[in-house]
């Protein structure tokens, strides 16, 4: 077993927790208590659910919640590019990254589907 933090789905996962960080800061008094925060705990439980699933015997439930999250994430940034919170250059960088952890998610779950046969 790897340690979590040295799976490229970790350190792409801290990157965009420092990423989300970076953005919402810039948010206005409005949305930086509420969405901005919304999003850093969702970025924040993605890592914690890496290092979970990493432990775990039976990985599917902190990958189903790992899911879950990136789900959320997705949306709330999508909030954030409507209303015009973060730029287009912003935006790329964040879904290069989810897109990343995505494929990197989807394999993970796929493999622990074939050990379990």
């Amino acid at each position: 077993m790897a340690l979590y933090y040295d799976l490229p789905i970790y350190k792409d996962s801290y990157r965009l927790l420092l990423l989300l960080y970076q953005l919402t800061r810039n948010f206005n008094r409005e949305y930086k208590y509420t969405l901005g925060q919304e999003m850093k705990t969702t970025g924040m439980q993605m890592v914690q659910n890496i290092f979970r699933a990493n432990s775990a015997q039976d990985k599917t439930e902190p990958l189903l919640r790992l899911s879950d999250a990136l789900e959320l994430l997705k949306l709330e940034l999508r909030l954030c590019v409507d209303m015009r919170l973060i730029t287009p250059v912003q935006q790329a960088q964040v879904w290069e990254l989810i897109d990343s952890i995505s494929k990197q998610l989807s394999g993970w779950r796929k493999a622990g589907i074939q050990n379990q046969k």
